[in-house]
């Protein structure tokens, strides 16, 4: 399907090619839900949300509906699981092609899931991908600016992720809910639809919460909850995926054993140690964090902790605002800064880290090692004993995308994990 859509592109001229595009998704959209018998009618739909947050939300649904008993398939950057068989996601985008959703779907159905949870990015909905599924409820995390040059403007790239709050409302599912971060600005304008139930969320339900340095503890309605994430980022996740999960009938006593048992979110603060016979100890954190808000709080995570950053996290032609600002914070919060190659697509993959480093002062403590391995060897090898390594851009990411469509197999956790063990 992507085959005939790049054979389209070059055939059609550039101009009729963008006017048709909307209609070519569109169609593509229904032939999907038409070829699997609109399977979404037989399950129920929840879409998550936002700019930051998403996978992390919905694995932490997943895992609680699943824990309360339910069959639950869920489509993730990460991974897809139908009912705890786990594919990790080898396709670089959240939402691939319309007739996967829907097969998805189908299979999820024909599985005996009752439950589907979903990550819907606005590039997907820009491309229709939600189209023809019926959803019964959304989860909105944050909005921070991203994928500009790619919508055009914040207002369009706004608007692409509030149609998926209008699908919730234009679904002939019932009841319907919609639950948002009122503590982020745009929280709002996500429950302003006429849905059966609308649930805002925010730090204001907690009692207390409190940060660990591998942990997080909070009070929800005069229950202590804690769970193996770090991180007031994560706090917002759960608490998302908390207020759903109470919504549909899973107990608060249920949701506190679940979160105590959460299993390692892949790519998301994921943690690695040395090993104990090592000559100094190293945590590595592999992480996602590829906005500068994002990066800003990844960081803040490890407060008063040694940190060695390696830094790609701003794949080419797109989002280039954002590489000096990248650059900006990691000075602020590391004490050495390792600039590498990420996703260069198409673009000169130096020229990136060039822009990154602009905006930094002239005496950071940054060298560019283009080479990702060799960067982040070079990371473990001047980290202090008991310091840390933060290597963030990719996640689970599975590839470094090159020119010409070209792409390397990667990942950074196996990196990690192998030189972590070099350590004598």
């Amino acid at each position: 399907m992507d085959s005939a859509r790049l054979l389209l592109k070059r055939l059609i001229p550039k101009r009729v090619f963008t006017f048709l595009q909307p209609y070519y998704h569109y169609t593509l959209a229904f032939l999907g839900a038409l070829k699997y018998n609109f399977p979404s009618k037989k399950i129920t739909v929840i879409g998550i949300t936002g700019t930051k947050g998403k996978s992390s939300t919905t694995e932490i649904l997943t895992h609680l509906l699943s824990s309360d008993g339910k069959k639950v398939a869920s489509l993730s950057t990460i991974q897809f699981t139908i009912d705890g068989k786990q594919e990790r996601n080898m396709f670089k985008m959240t939402m691939p092609g319309r007739f996967f959703v829907h097969k998805f779907l189908r299979d999820a159905v024909n599985a005996g899931c009752t439950h589907a949870v979903i990550e819907m990015t606005s590039e997907g909905a820009k491309q229709f991908r939600h189209k023809f599924i019926d959803i019964d409820a959304l989860v909105f995390t944050n909005l921070t600016p991203e994928h500009i040059e790619s919508h055009g403007s914040f207002a369009k790239y706004k608007e692409a992720k509030l149609s998926l709050a209008k699908a919730v409302e234009d679904s002939p599912k019932r009841p319907r809910f919609l639950v948002a971060n009122v503590d982020d600005e745009h929280g709002k304008d996500f429950l302003n639809f006429n849905v059966e139930n609308k649930l805002p969320y925010s730090l204001k339900d907690l009692t207390l919460y409190s940060l660990q340095k591998d942990s997080i503890s909070l009070v929800f309605s005069n229950t202590t909850i804690r769970m193996p994430l770090v991180g007031l980022f994560n706090v917002y996740n759960a608490l998302g995926a908390i207020t759903l999960a109470k919504a549909l009938g899973v107990s608060l006593e249920k949701i506190q054993k679940a979160l105590r048992d959460l299993p390692t979110l892949r790519g998301r603060v994921e943690r690695f140690e040395s090993a104990p016979e090592a000559n100094k100890h190293v945590t590595a954190v592999v992480d996602y964090a590829h906005t500068p808000d994002s990066l800003k709080q990844l960081y803040e995570a490890f407060p008063d902790k040694p940190k060695i950053c390696v830094l790609g996290n701003t794949g080419g032609g797109r989002d280039t605002w954002k590489r000096p600002e990248m650059g900006a914070i990691a000075e602020e919060y590391c004490e050495q800064i390792i600039l590498t190659n990420e996703d260069p697509y198409d673009e000169n993959p130096m020229k990136i880290v060039e822009e990154m480093k602009k905006g930094m002062s002239e005496n950071a403590a940054v060298q560019i090692i283009m080479n990702r391995r060799e960067a982040i060897r070079t990371a473990i090898a001047i980290a202090p004993n008991n310091g840390y390594v933060i290597v963030s851009g990719k996640g689970t990411d599975p590839y470094i995308m090159g020119p010409n469509g070209s792409k390397e197999t990667w990942s950074d956790a196996d990196v990690v994990k192998e030189l972590l063990s070099e350590l004598h």
